[in-house]
């Protein structure tokens, strides 16, 4: 069982994948990165993609050495950052996808950003903000107490990522330590679209399950159509797709056009979770 009892936003997180339960479906989550490709352009495009039929959006904070991500958002962080995007920024992007929608809007962030910013003022902006909670990739489960105490504090959900290397016990601590969901990484490497995501994720969140968390278990990397999104909800809890969106808003001639592209891609990718595809 999972060890923590969301409030405020976090709740709203664990009560929109319950839905989607409800409704005998995977919840679709996508990622953009904010700041891309300007902030005002980025708040657009999280929108769009919950007009489109996106249930959540994590929202990445631009990061010099993105180590989990590949070229696709690498080329989006770099735009971002030579913009000039900030944690004021991100927090910004939170609040009007979240003021705009109701819906639950997290951000995922390597923990350096955090770590300089402060603990204490990274989760109070967030959760003043509107935000849900973070996915923190590469904070280690045994050095995250001090994230974990001012999140709860806030009723931010503490999203860790498990990956098919993950040995059982390490699934079951990390589960017993997150909060709002899990996010199974579906294949070793960086984030990508993949023309399989394979059988190493069904078997990821099989033995994450395991581990007797009730946490949702959502699979992201390599999602990129309807037809693999509808293969990932056939045993996932949630489908997260982020590359996908950022490709086609950088292979957009225009940022409208590239706004309505992702628009599109969420409504396809809707279908896929729901079966109607």
């Amino acid at each position: 069982m999972s060890g923590t009892v969301l409030s405020g936003n976090g709740e709203l997180l664990s009560d929109t994948l319950a839905a989607a339960k409800a409704e005998g479906r995977s919840a679709l989550i996508a990622y953009l990165p904010a700041g891309f490709p300007t902030v005002d352009g980025g708040i657009d495009a999280i929108k769009a993609v919950f007009e489109g039929g996106a249930d959540i959006v994590e929202v990445g904070l631009p990061h010099s050495d993105p180590v989990l991500d590949g070229p696709v958002i690498q080329t989006a962080d770099d735009i971002a950052l030579r913009g000039g995007v900030k944690i004021a920024d991100v927090m910004r992007t939170v609040r009007e996808a979240y003021e705009a929608t109701g819906k639950p809007v997290l951000v995922m962030t390597y923990w350096n950003p955090i770590d300089r910013y402060g603990v204490e003022r990274f989760t109070a902006e967030l959760a003043e903000a509107g935000g849900a909670g973070c996915i923190l990739p590469d904070l280690p489960v045994q050095e995250s107490a001090l994230w974990r105490e001012h999140a709860g504090k806030h009723g931010l959900a503490t999203v860790f990522v498990v990956a098919p290397s993950s040995r059982d016990a390490r699934l079951a601590e990390i589960t017993a330590a997150g909060s709002g969901f899990v996010y199974a990484a579906s294949l070793m490497g960086v984030t990508g679209t993949r023309v399989s995501v394979g059988a190493q994720a069904q078997d990821l969140v099989r033995r994450t399950r395991g581990t007797g968390t009730d946490l949702p278990v959502c699979v992201g990397l390599g999602v990129s159509d309807a037809a693999q999104a509808a293969e990932v909800a056939g045993f996932a809890d949630g489908v997260i797709v982020g590359s996908a969106f950022v490709k086609r808003m950088l292979d957009a001639p225009d940022h409208a056009a590239g706004v309505e592209a992702v628009r599109e891609l969420a409504a396809d990718l809707a279908k896929g979770v729901r079966g109607t595809a």
